[in-house]
């Protein structure tokens, strides 16, 4: 047994990266698993290529997942990788820009052949013409494949069906580098192969043999230890967004006391709500998997109108095929929900990348005056929470809600603290059952569009309900009775009123908090969805060198909370970064006539921590120069 020497570190990033068949996804989330069973805080980020199956081999087909675990509280999957887990050349030359100085490589040695040195434009092998360690990398180049393929000489298995395992080789060394336990590992091998028990045995040696070979080689001198990340009493779990938004749909359903009738049609990244809710029929649920978009929204809002909990999920292009039904949606004046997990476009564009691209479409991307309630999640565990919002929104003002996710929520995940039931906010909604108003002649009658003084909301009553016959449908209707009208003064009342009803929302949002702990800053830094965790980590950055910042994140996108112009105007200045050209700050310069200055990008890419604390430092620095001047 070698004698290396155990380190303690605060937190470690490491990068998986492969081709897409090498079960990059799978090592990153068993190694995530492993990592919060041992009760680290932890974030991730996979990357995988958009094609079922790009040429081997090639720099479109490298396939990545990064996670950052700490013994303390984070809020991104890391800016670099502190570790590249290379399995081939072509995972090595995509990744290898994001290194800094100092980095370890580990790299299947037996993968870097001439061809596939020559497919990515290698003119010589990287791993010896000491190009990394001349950049101050710590290489390892090891013989994965071979090692995984000796290992399992035994097994009856075809050569290829053996080198399928040495991605479980490789979690096992980098498990025993960072003293992770496999346990868990296994237990999650012997449930998904347990109807192929020699796949289930030959994936088992290869984990222990990659974890005996870190212990038994001289190659790796130091091992790792992060300790637990201090964190509030409860039971935890590693939890993705899509799986959130799922778990927080039928919380929610539970709490309105509705069954939930989710109508969808595959699409990245949005396709895992589907899944997770079609497993859940014991628990109020009906998933309907639907021909088209238009299906799957239609299918929502008809249970809406059946007196069920209508939900859709979908993202960018689905969401404009949806905006019709929508705006139906509008005119009638039902509770649905939309979710619409976000990712680069326009068109099919960058289908497993993520962005914030969607916020205009989602304010006004349908015909006419449609103005319906937007909300935004802002990290895997937050959208448990976002789901139930727009549940409670939806069926309180009976509205259509946008709910905006993206691929980086979707697919990353995080510790999440499982809520008890009963801590859970109950949604009072009453649909109705009794006549509500009177005819001219002073006869009880049920008028569709009598509205809640409060809320603005019309009245639901489920067809076959006796006695409460009324008519819906996309033609414009008079106000109180429902009856079909083309007075142009009722429907300028009728276009106001859902405006007005839509507003009366930020009646009910609870007042903003902004995170200024000096109380004095000069600059905020504002923002939406997905752009939390970065915004966090930068402040953090840029609090440590003693500046001052202030950080205010949105989820409420329409209406907009009422005290955020009085919180906007108490700044000298306002950075709003977003994974876009600038949409929000387009709409708060033109609502608010606030100067909000715009960071943006549209890499596919969440934002990194350090550049953003760079431009928030610009920005410290140009008020400075602009007080002395």
């Amino acid at each position: 047994m070698s004698s290396t020497i155990l380190t303690k570190l605060d937190r470690v990033v490491i990068r998986f990266a492969g081709d897409s068949g090498d079960g990059m996804q799978l090592t990153g989330d068993r190694f995530t698993s492993d990592a919060a069973a041992l009760g680290n805080d932890l974030s991730t980020l996979p990357n995988f290529p958009a094609e079922i199956r790009a040429p081997q081999g090639t720099l479109p087909g490298v396939s990545s997942f990064q996670v950052q675990f700490a013994d303390h509280t984070i809020a991104t999957p890391g800016d670099a990788p502190d570790v590249l887990v290379a399995m081939n050349p072509a995972a090595l030359k995509a990744n290898l820009r994001d290194l800094p100085a100092g980095a370890t490589i580990i790299a299947d040695a037996d993968e870097f052949t001439k061809r596939n040195l020559a497919k990515v434009g290698y003119e010589s092998n990287p791993l010896e013409d000491e190009s990394l360690t001349g950049q101050g990398f710590h290489l390892h180049a090891l013989p994965l494949t071979s090692m995984t393929v000796e290992a399992l000489a035994d097994f009856g298995l075809t050569r290829k069906d053996k080198q399928r395992a040495k991605n479980m080789l490789a979690l096992g060394l980098l498990s025993w580098l960072y003293s992770r336990d496999t346990a868990g590992t296994e237990a999650f091998l012997r449930a998904k192969f347990t109807n192929a028990p020699e796949v289930l045995e030959a994936n088992l040696v290869a984990l222990r043999t990659g974890h005996a070979y870190g212990e038994t080689t001289e190659d790796f001198a130091v091992r790792y230890e992060v300790a637990p990340a201090p964190m509030p009493a409860g039971t935890y779990r590693t939890i993705t967004g899509n799986q959130a938004l799922a778990m927080g749909l039928v919380a929610a359903s539970h709490r309105v006391d509705l069954p939930l009738v989710f109508g969808s049609y595959p699409i990245t990244p949005a396709s895992d709500i589907l899944h997770q809710l079609s497993a859940l029929k014991a628990h109020g649920v009906t998933t309907l998997q639907a021909e088209d978009e238009i299906a799957a929204v239609g299918m929502a809002l008809g249970a809406s109108f059946g007196g069920r909990l209508g939900v859709t999920a979908t993202s960018g292009p689905g969401l404009a095929l949806k905006a019709e039904t929508i705006g139906l949606a509008v005119s009638t004046e039902l509770p649905l929900v939309i979710i619409d997990v976000q990712r680069g476009g326009p068109s099919t564009g960058l289908p497993t990348k993520t962005e914030q691209s969607d916020l205009l479409q989602a304010l006004y991307g349908r015909n006419g005056e449609s103005p319906v309630a937007v909300i935004a999640a802002q990290s895997p565990s937050d959208c448990f929470d976002a789901a139930f919002e727009a549940i409670r929104i939806a069926t309180t003002y009976r509205t259509p809600v946008i709910l905006l996710s993206d691929g980086y929520l979707a697919n990353g995940s995080e510790p999440w603290r499982i809520p008890d039931v009963g801590d859970l906010t109950t949604i009072h909604v009453e649909q109705t059952t009794e006549l509500n108003d009177v005819d001219k002649d002073g006869k009880p009658v049920f008028h569709a569009y009598v509205r809640d003084p409060d809320t603005l909301a019309r009245p639901w009553a489920v067809p076959g309900t006796p006695g409460l016959e009324h008519r819906l449908g996309g033609i414009e209707k008079a106000d109180i009775t429902g009856n079909i009208s083309y007075d142009p003064d009722n429907h300028d009342k009728m276009v106001r009123l859902r405006q007005a009803k839509i507003d009366r929302i930020a009646d009910s949002l609870p007042r903003l908090e902004v995170d200024d702990p000096s109380g004095d800053a000069r600059v905020l830094v504002l923002g939406w969805g997905s752009t939390y965790g970065p915004i966090a980590a930068a402040t953090r950055l840029v609090r440590a060198t003693g500046a001052k910042v202030a950080r205010l994140h949105l989820r409420h996108l329409n209406p907009l909370p009422a005290d955020l112009p009085t919180l906007l105007r108490r700044y000298d200045r306002v950075v709003l970064p977003e994974m876009n050209l600038g949409q929000l700050a387009l709409l708060l310069r033109g609502k608010y006539l606030v100067d909000i200055r715009s960071h943006t990008a549209v890499r596919g890419l969440p934002f990194k921590a350090v550049e953003l604390a760079q431009v928030i430092h610009e920005h410290l620095l140009d008020l400075d120069i602009e007080e002395i001047a």
